[in-house]
């Protein structure tokens, strides 16, 4: 790591989509209506296909180094040049971000395709795809800038844009209301990111090491060891303030709410946020910092807690939805609590193998979900399906491949991922995290195939005007879904367990991660496995009895159901206790505050205002009866005695001889009287 390769083409990787939100957002309007919708298409797909295939040689370069070297960077230009701080535009390309740009940009860009046929009939398509590629240059940016402050830009880039997309058909009040519920809460968690970000920076200048780029933290973390802040340790403080960004971005408990509202936007964008983007950036960002949340074991135990506790919990809320997107969204939450499960035991290389299966079978499941809608006309319910597997033999297929990939069917690519973090989660002696991941699995198995049960089997429960119209979807919606099923198959062969020949993954997150390898008996490892297996199997099992041997109606109503169900049904209430206690307090201050200022403030400053005028009335009868009449009096006495004094002055020469002659004849009077 002290020599990376330098290169000057990893920028491109970035910047392509950076050009195609550009010349989208600025002429895309003009260019649709004259050239038509292909040619917007066609500048928004290009530059993210040349990210992938930059992507690509990125990571044949990499291939082509020793392992220990594997390090690429690209330093654009110096972004903030201040004394001794110092921040460089500078992009990093390792073993893990090579796996996430890869990610990013190819499963980003069968997402792009599939749009040219989702949202083919938009009128807005060219801001939809300028979105969509701002998206994608974000993301990018996050995972490739080699210091924190150019991550934050990149991390703020995808909430920004999430909240745009997500509130794409910004004329629907509920799209909106979801778009700015999805800014919001993200906002709440960058707030502590920023305060993570600025902690770390202000300890490490402590120690005349101040900086933000990933390798100096690495390099430096030891200084941290002993310092302490409000009585804890500084790499606690840290972590948990970043781990707290990690949460509302990643979707974890408490800021996890925000996600399924994020249905609302279209099909394409729920795939790119919920598989290939925005949710993984927080197991991304632990990942990077994996140096770093290993010296804080506390935080390392609260993100394992955590991550459990959301699975479970995301779990048992998709066990009774029945909006098609509701479901996966709640099993995306579910998903990447195990991610932060394996990172929270320190298995990171298990959490980021399965954040890369994930995002193969559940962005065909979003796909697949978003061409059963459109071949549905927009109907989202579950209950309104059925016997759709005869109408979309493709769309039937890959949802069947990704179902049970994600279920942890043996020898699909969910079943490696998810097999190696609860054996990593038993290995470290978790055994109460293990028992719940296992549990969460077998709820995994049984919600995922009710879904499949509802939609594709049984009669169609669908109006008899979208029954006539059922048809598949076309091949550009189509072809995207049978390059993800094949990666759901494929994809996990790349982290064998131990006794199946081993993990590549590991081997290749070595350099990054440094992933520490114990050595169990072969029988314990496939007895960890077996119980999942089972659990899972349960899982199906129940789900054909409930699902497909019992048909389930049209007309079915939660209401009906028990008080546990509708507790689930209604997400635990978490919304309505959100919205009572941090909405409804805040719009009770906001209305105190209101009062305060009517009642209060205002009484104060009209208050003020009146003894000001009474002050000003009492001062005006002072200056006209006092000050005047003074002023007045003086200036008449002055007048009297000047008008007096104006008879003497009368012109008469003889007046005044008369007064020199008496005036005279006192002073000789006078002059003889006293002086004499």
């Amino acid at each position: 790591m002290d020599n990376p390769v330098q290169t000057d083409f990893l920028r491109w990787i970035v910047i392509f989509p950076l050009l195609g939100a550009a010349l989208n957002g600025l002429l895309g309007a003009r260019i649709q209506e004259r050239a038509g919708k292909r040619m917007v298409a066609f500048i928004a797909c290009a530059p993210v296909t040349l990210s992938f295939l930059f992507s690509l040689w990125a990571f044949s370069r990499l291939l082509a180094l020793p392992a220990k070297e594997r390090f690429l960077i690209d330093h654009f230009y110096t972004w903030i040049p201040m004394g001794s701080f110092s921040v460089d535009v500078a992009f990093w390309v390792d073993p893990l971000s090579a796996i996430m740009i890869l990610v990013v940009s190819g499963i980003g860009g069968l997402i792009h395709f599939y749009s040219i046929g989702y949202m083919h009939d938009d009128r807005s398509m060219w801001r939809y795809f300028a979105y969509l590629n701002l998206f994608t240059f974000s993301m990018l940016l996050l995972v490739t800038g080699d210091n924190l402050l150019l991550m934050f830009v990149g991390w703020e880039g995808v909430g920004l844009c999430s909240w745009a997309l997500i509130g794409f058909w910004y004329t629907d009040h509920t799209n909106t209301r979801a778009g700015n519920k999805a800014f919001i809460v993200n906002r709440i968690g960058d707030f502590g990111f920023v305060l993570g970000i600025f902690l770390l920076y202000w300890s490490l200048t402590q120690h005349g090491q101040g900086t933000l780029a990933f390798r100096g933290i690495q390099e430096h973390v030891g200084l941290l060891a002993n310092m302490e802040i409000w009585g804890i340790g500084v790499v606690t403080v840290v972590t948990l303030l970043l781990f707290i960004g990690a949460t509302g971005k990643s979707a974890q408990i408490p800021l996890y709410t925000w996600l399924p509202d994020a249905m609302q936007g279209p099909t394409p964008v729920s795939a790119l946020i919920h598989a290939a983007t925005m949710v993984t950036a927080g197991v991304y960002m632990i990942g990077r910092l994996n140096v770093l949340f290993s010296a804080a074991p506390v935080t390392l135990g609260i993100v394992a807690v955590v991550g459990a506790a959301t699975a479970l919990l995301a779990a048992t809320i998709a066990v009774t939805q029945t909006d098609i997107k509701r479901v996966l969204a709640y099993s995306t939450i579910s998903q990447l609590g195990y991610m932060f499960l394996a990172m929270g035991v320190a298995a990171y290389a298990a959490g980021i193998f399965h954040l890369l299966t994930h995002a193969f079978f559940k962005a065909c499941l979003f796909l697949g979900s978003g061409s059963i809608i459109h071949a549905m006309q927009g109907e989202q319910d579950m209950r309104q399906m059925g016997g759709l597997r005869t109408a979309m033999p493709a769309t039937f297929w890959t949802f069947a491949i990704a179902v049970l990939a994600i279920a942890g069917t043996p020898f699909l690519a969910g079943f490696f991922s998810k097999d190696a973090i609860l054996w990593q989660a038993w290995a470290t002696h978790n055994e109460l995290l293990w028992g719940v991941a296992v549990f969460v699995a077998g709820l995994t198995a049984f919600y995922m195939f009710r879904q499949f049960f509802m939609v594709f089997f049984g009669e169609c429960r669908a109006d008899p005007h979208v029954k006539e119209h059922l048809h598949e979807s076309p091949k550009i919606m189509t072809y995207p879904l049978w390059i993800l099923a094949a990666g759901s198959v494929v994809i996990g062969y790349i982290g064998l367990p131990a006794f199946m020949g081993g993990s590549q993954i590991d081997h290749w997150l070595d350099p990054v991660i440094h992933a520490h390898h114990e050595h169990h008996s072969v029988a314990e490892e496939i007895g960890v496995m077996s119980v999942s297996i089972i659990a899972a199997a349960v899982g199906v099992a129940l789900a054909y009895f409930f699902y497909y041997v019992q048909t389930p109606s049209r007309d079915e109503s939660p209401e009906a159901k028990g008080f546990s169900y509708r507790l689930l049904y209604n997400k635990y209430y978490v919304d309505e206790v959100y919205q009572f206690v941090f909405v409804g307090g805040t719009l009770l201050l906001a209305r105190i505050g209101a009062a305060f200022d009517r009642y209060i403030i205002d009484t104060i400053v009209d208050g003020s205002a009146k003894l000001t005028t009474i002050i000003a009335w009492f001062n005006g009868l002072f200056d006209n009866y006092i000050v005047d009449m003074l002023v007045n009096a003086v200036a008449n006495v002055t007048f009297a005695i000047g008008n007096n004094f104006r008879r003497v002055q009368t012109g008469n020469i003889n007046s005044y001889l008369y007064v020199v002659v008496g005036a005279v004849v006192v002073a000789l009077i006078v002059k003889l009287r006293y002086w004499s």
